[in-house]
């Protein structure tokens, strides 16, 4: 077996499968439901108590065990969970339901029930409220096959969406390479049934729309987290083009060779240090191909451009990084995996958007030919560039992607994506992305999507007094400022906008939330595929 095959065997492949969820009508007081052996656990929504009220409170939509089974809920809740369980979202607290004697002939009163029981805090029951309580459910639920809820039964499609999306993105697992075999209480459950009462709207279509979000998310993860002796350029453009092929989208992708010949000059400094050449993807999809608009549409069908940061591995270059930093670099092509997520996203949901990922990928080593400070790059705009310091690699790259873009590709909307600064992650923490904008209506939509998804977003000023910073005394511009005037961040987003030209224009900086060192929420540990549900719920505002 090669070399690469072998470090790759015991990655997944992609996409990968995720928990099943259905919907089905009927409420947890059904005998039908409760006495299938084949029900794990049952979920019991839980609120806090309101004004006036003693103890927990069941929501609706559970069953009243009180007159069924014998069984105080919200008794049950506060023995179970004693005074830390106070019905907030995300608490979640498991009963196992002791069972008769074999033998004995007697009959608990709870005998129509599943073995155990999962009382879910859900809070005031808003989706942030729920996609939290969807979270806490699927770490619970590790190791069980059915598990049965009514917790969304009271709820609108939002929030039924939400509490999924929380649901299936806790649910993720990073891919390990190992010998062993992973545990069976490491899996989510297999299969959640969401119960509805036959009042209420059906729940299929939320359920799929927070299937496609996950999906998109999960695929940026799974891309983020392989290790790069595996992930290289041409390993990541590989993967673009079956993922795209097999949705039947249109791919592009330009070697080393073309690069040069076309002139991409800061794509191919960025990548000349390693032995692993660049490549630049373009993955396309229009609705016009797919039967989703009519024929001739096409003139008037919106087209949004998305550029992701595609360094497979971060060294520096010369620049180099202390090794703690270099650690987690694995993930510093999480815009790109972002970009293609999106595109593919909106291929699934049939968008009636034009969608283009543009994916510049590069690996910056450190090598015999490795670019230098005080190089300067001629772009692919003609614009030339003073290099200051080969660890800013990241714009560069996307200058490159940035003004072929909108040269060749005639956008109406303009995003790029990428784990561009530190400065974002030390103004911001790992809670929010940076947003710059040239157009207010784009950062209003984005920011309207950052509420509805949850990936929280802080638009950012283009402070014109820093763009002199950039100025260059051999180059049109400098890429790092030659005095800083702080404001990591707001420099970088100014050195972009140079090759935006009057395009509507957005740039994310997910240095922050793109990775995370502990599971909170429906965040996981390692790469978080921040954005990916973001921007798929921004296209149709754009």
């Amino acid at each position: 077996m090669p070399a690469r095959e072998r470090r790759a065997s015991g990655l997944p492949g992609l996409p990968r499968t995720l928990p099943e969820v259905v919907g089905a009508r009927g409420a947890l007081s059904d005998a039908a439901l409760l006495d299938d052996a084949q029900v794990d656990a049952v979920v019991v929504a839980v609120a806090p108590p309101r004004e006036a009220e003693d103890g927990l409170q069941p929501r609706a939509g559970t069953v009243d065990a009180t007159v069924r089974y014998g069984v105080d809920l919200a008794e049950l809740a506060e023995r179970a969970g004693g005074r830390s369980f106070r019905g907030a979202s995300g608490e979640v607290v498991r009963v196992d339901l002791p069972r008769a004697h074999a033998g004995s002939g007697a009959r608990l009163p709870w005998a129509g029930l599943p073995p155990r029981i999962l009382l879910l805090g859900v809070g005031g029951g808003t989706a942030s409220d729920l996609r939290r309580a969807g979270a806490a459910l699927a770490r619970a639920a590790r190791g069980l096959e059915r598990v049965v809820s009514a917790a969304t039964a009271d709820a609108g499609p939002d929030a039924v969406r939400a509490f999924v999306e929380g649901y299936l993105l806790a649910a993720y697992d990073q891919p390990r390479q190992s010998g062993a075999s992973p545990s069976a209480t490491e899996a989510a459950a297999e299969q959640l049934v969401l119960l509805a009462p036959e009042d209420r709207p059906d729940v299929t279509a939320p359920i799929e729309a927070a299937h496609r979000a996950a999906a998109a998310t999960w695929l940026v993860r799974d891309l983020a987290n392989v290790p790069s002796d595996v992930k290289d350029p041409a390993w990541f453009a590989d993967r673009a083009v079956e993922l795209a092929d097999a949705v039947g989208l249109d791919t592009a992708v330009r070697g080393p060779a073309e690069l040069g010949t076309e002139g991409f000059g800061a794509i191919l400094a960025v990548g000349a240090g390693s032995a692993r050449p660049p490549r630049l993807v373009t993955v396309t999809y229009d609705p016009a191909d797919h039967g989703v608009l009519p024929a001739g549409a096409g003139a008037d069908v919106r087209h949004v451009v998305v550029v992701g940061k595609g360094i497979t591995y971060d060294t520096g270059g010369l620049s180099i990084k202390p090794r703690e930093a270099m650690v987690p670099m694995k993930t510093d092509m999480a815009g790109a995996a972002v970009a293609l997520a999106v595109v593919l996203g909106a291929a699934r949901a049939r968008s009636d958007r034009r969608v283009t990922a543009v994916l510049p990928l590069a690996e910056n080593h450190v090598g015999a030919a490795s670019y230098r400070p005080g190089d300067v790059l001629r772009t692919w705009s003609g614009r030339t560039v003073e290099v200051a310091n080969t660890d800013a690699e990241g714009r560069l790259v996307l200058a490159d992607a940035v003004a072929y873009a909108v040269a060749e590709l005639a956008p109406d909307v303009l995003v790029d994506v990428a784990t561009l600064t530190g400065a974002a992650s030390l103004g911001l923490g790992r809670g929010h992305g940076a947003l710059f904008a040239t157009d207010d209506a784009v950062a209003d939509a984005l920011e309207d999507a950052a509420l509805s998804t949850g990936e929280r977003v802080w638009r950012m000023p283009l402070v014109e007094d820093y763009a002199d910073a950039l100025r260059s005394d051999v180059a049109d511009l400098r890429h790092v400022p030659v005095e800083s005037p702080g404001g990591g961040s707001i420099t970088a987003a100014l050195f972009l906008r140079e090759f935006v030209g009057d395009v509507p224009w957005a740039h994310l900086d997910i240095a922050g939330p793109a990775r995370a060192t502990a599971d909170r929420h429906e965040v996981v540990a390692g790469a978080t595929g921040y954005g990916a549900r973001l921007l798929l719920e921004a296209l149709d505002r754009l």
